[in-house]
This record gives structure tokens, sequence and C-alpha cells, in this order.
């Protein structure tokens, strides 16, 4: 257990560092967005570029990965959107946050780093291949289900299925993750071999993006203060933190995936809640307060779970 810990400590303290530096003010707030920006532009497509062109898939299929990742996210959205609905006697548009917010995990920038930490390459490898579908297929959910939440409690018309795929189509073409996957998979398949000295920058860029994630990570999450409606984003955390890695853990099993693909799975859905669901709370004006709470209580309390989940899948 104590080496499982060592391995998933640094993770949580290096995001306590990015908070400490933004709220103390050593850092600026604008300081975190940058750091952020290099993350998600550079850092983590260098990071998923040079893990699938270097990739030894050996036959194993991706549909079995996706299959065992999203059969926990289906159940576990399912089950926190019951728990607000009926439970809490919430309405459907807060039932569609809590649900989203118990079954969105902050895959880039705290799953890349503790799968890196914990699994290592293939465990990389298999994370790269669910953040091809995941963001994708994660907002196109939202953003159908809370449309229609939307126009039943608020009233109004909503948009089509076709109109809003579209959309997020649209917005996901030029998303630096996407094209580093397949520039990855393109020369995987093609058997290219980079430069020498490409191949030393592409590394060197992809090593910064486990710790400038995660103390980017800590800065952001000084707007998302655990607030309101504590009872409801408790629930929702113990969904996240327990339920959703519990439910891709007994599938991957029974889906037969590699062990390392397994544990790799289970980790990134153990992390802490990501910050899109707090974005379709704000674009619909509904659950905010339920999903900022969300993100700060399963970050603050995910050191220990994760640990546990390390500690099972070792």
């Amino acid at each position: 257990m104590s080496t499982v810990f060592v391995n998933v400590v640094p993770v949580f303290i290096l995001i306590l560092i990015g908070w400490l530096t933004s709220k103390s003010g050593v850092l600026r707030e604008g300081t975190g967005d940058a750091l952020s920006e290099f993350v998600f532009k550079i850092a983590v497509p260098m990071l998923i570029f040079r893990t699938l062109a270097d990739a030894h898939f050996e036959g194993v299929s991706p549909f079995k990965l996706w299959i065992a990742y999203f059969a926990g996210v289906a159940f576990t959205w399912t089950v926190g959107h019951l728990m607000a609905t009926r439970l809490f006697k919430r309405d459907a548009k807060v039932g569609v946050i809590t649900g989203m917010s118990a079954s969105f995990a902050n895959n880039v920038f705290i799953g890349l780093p503790l799968v890196d930490h914990v699994v290592g390459k293939d465990g990389l490898v298999a994370i790269s291949i669910l953040l091809a579908i995941h963001l994708p297929l994660m907002m196109i959910a939202g953003t159908i289900l809370m449309e229609g939440a939307a126009a039943k409690v608020d009233g109004g018309a909503k948009r089509s299925v076709g109109a809003i795929v579209k959309q997020v189509v649209v917005n996901l073409a030029q998303n630096p993750l996407i094209m580093a996957m397949i520039a990855g998979l393109a020369f995987n398949f093609a058997q290219i071999s980079l430069n020498p000295a490409i191949s030393i920058v592409v590394t060197q860029l992809a090593s910064a993006a486990s710790p400038v994630a995660l103390i980017s990570i800590g800065m952001a999450l000084t707007r998302y203060q655990i607030r309101g409606d504590l009872g409801l984003s408790g629930a929702s955390s113990v969904l996240k933190l327990v339920l959703l890695p519990a439910v891709v853990f007994v599938v991957s099993k029974v889906m037969g995936l590699p062990q390392d693909w397994s544990a790799a799975l289970v980790l990134t859905s153990s992390v802490p809640t990501g910050i899109n669901a707090w974005l379709i709370a704000q674009r619909f004006r509904s659950g905010h307060s339920t999903a900022a709470s969300v993100i700060g209580i399963t970050t603050a309390i995910g050191v220990v779970t994760v640990s546990f989940w390390a500690w099972l899948l070792s």
C-alpha cells in the first residue's frame, strides 16, 4: 500500500501546489489559464502523439475498451440523475448536471498523469484511445440531455439531435487532442520514425504534460468552491469516486481487457470530476453550485479513494 500511496500522493501534491500558488497570489489567475492552454494545445497532444506513434496494439480491439468505460459512465449517470430527481426532488436540469458530475472524470489533466505514474506506457495507450471519443460523446450526451431537460422545465422548443451533434463536431474538428491522436496513429501504421532531434523536442514537451497539467488544474480549483446543496453534491461525489470505478472495474474484467488497460480505465474513472460538467451548468444556468461542489469535494478526498483503487489494482 505504501508504494501505491507514494505513486498517487505526488499527483495531488502538485494539484495542491497549484491551488496554493493561485490562492496566495504568488501566481496570477491568468497564469493558470495560460498553463492550461499550454497543456491542452501542446503538452498533452505531444504526449498522446508520442504514445500512439510508438504503441504496440497487438490486435486488441478498442471497442472492448470503450464498452467497458462507457458502460460505467451510462450506469453512473443514470443513477445520479434518478437520485437527484427522485430522492432529492430536483428538476430535470439539475438531474442532468448531477449525473454528468458523477460520471465525467478529469481524464486529461488528472487521469493522464495518474496513469503515467502508476501504470506506465501501456496504460497511456489505453487512455489515449479512450480520449479519442470521450470528450465528443460526453459533450454530445450532456448537451442533448440538457436541451431536453431545459425544454421540459423552462418550456420552449429544443434543437434537433442533428443540430447539436453538428455543433459539437464542428467545435471538435480543431481539437488538438483529436489531431494528435490521428497523427500518432498515422505514424504508427505507416511505421514512420521521427528525426532524432525532433523526437527529443517531442519527448521534452510530452514530459511537461503531467506536472504542468496538475499545477494548472490546482490553480483552476480556486474557482470551484464547495458551497450549497451539499447533500446532493456529497452523494454525487460518492457515485463519482466509488460507483463509477467499481462498474468500470467489473465490466473490464467481464470484457477480458489486458491488465494494464483495465487498470488504466479504472484509475482514470476514479479521478475527480472534470470542469466540463460545470461548463454545461454555466451554459444552461442550472446546477452551478452542485457541479462546483462535486469538483471541489472529489478533488479534496480523491487522494484517499484513488489510492484505494490503485492498491486494489496492484
